[in-house]
Order: structure tokens, then C-alpha cells, then sequence
């Protein structure tokens, strides 16, 4: 039986993870694509961060966005959340330390979910010294929705 689950519910799937798929609109058209975020429980956003194209030039145009993440166990158990809310393109200062918070985030889940220390997350790091800077941007989350099936 499929059933709705609560904020709280919602919260714990997006705080454990870090992989999801980012949704956008783009010339009437959607789109959904695989995307790395971190959750930041207490002030209610989420971090991403990407190179300028297709998804930034359309997210600019069109602010409405989401972000869904799954925990799959079995075709017959999983859960699911869906949050919706603004693009918000954070530059200069400020983007370095959502950058930095990004990657202390999924280090941390990495570190809890996976055990294990991954080499890739000082990629993350080292974008917060380079002058090459990627465009850092948050969903400002106005609401979740979530289901399960257990």
C-alpha cells in the first residue's frame, strides 16, 4: 500500500542523502536530471552547484524548480520525497561558503552512510580556492511531499 508521509519523514530522506534528481522547465518542456545536492535541515534549502548552461540559462528564465529523491530498498518498499520551491543563484563571497558547506555536508554523509572517505569530495574543496568559481544555487524549499511503500 502506497501512503503519504510526513515532514518530518520528508526531512530525514533529504538529509540522508545527497543524490537526486533536479527538475526544471525549459521552453514549455520538462526536465529532469541527476544532480548532487546538500540538505541544510535547519534554514530549509538545498545546495547545488553547476557550469553555465542549458539548466542554469533555464532556471534563470523560469525559477519554479525541485529537486525528488528515492530511497529504494525493493520494488515493493521504498520512499520518496518531492520539494518544491525558487531557484536562487548565489555569487561572489557568500558563494564560497555555501561551496564549503556543500562539501563538508556530503563528506559527512559519505563519511556516515557509505564508510568511507572518498577522494573525489576534495574536487568539491578545491573549487572554494580556484578562482574559477561554479555558479552556486539553492531551492529556498516552499513545500514537501512525500509517499512510501513498505
Amino acid at each position: 500500500m502506497i501512503k503519504s508521509i510526513d515532514k518530518d519523514q520528508c526531512t530525514d530522506i533529504l538529509k540522508n542523502n545527497y543524490l537526486g534528481y533536479l527538475s526544471y522547465v525549459s521552453n514549455n518542456s520538462p526536465y529532469s536530471i541527476p544532480i548532487t545536492y546538500y540538505f541544510n535541515e535547519k534554514e530549509n534549502y538545498i545546495i547545488f552547484y553547476s557550469g553555465l548552461g542549458h539548466k542554469i540559462n533555464s532556471m534563470r528564465k523560469n525559477i519554479s524548480i525541485s529537486l525528488a529523491v528515492a530511497d529504494i530498498f525493493a520494488a515493493n518498499k521504498w520512499q520518496s520525497v518531492l520539494a518544491h520551491g525558487k531557484y536562487d543563484e548565489i555569487s561572489g563571497g557568500t558563494a564560497k561558503l555555501y561551496l564549503h558547506e556543500f562539501s563538508l555536508g556530503i563528506k559527512s554523509i559519505i563519511l556516515r552512510k557509505e564508510y568511507k572517505d572518498m577522494d573525489y569530495i576534495s574536487d568539491f574543496s578545491s573549487k572554494i580556492y580556484n578562482q574559477d568559481i561554479p555558479i552556486v544555487f539553492l531551492i529556498r524549499i516552499d513545500e514537501m511531499t512525500g509517499k512510501m511503500r513498505s
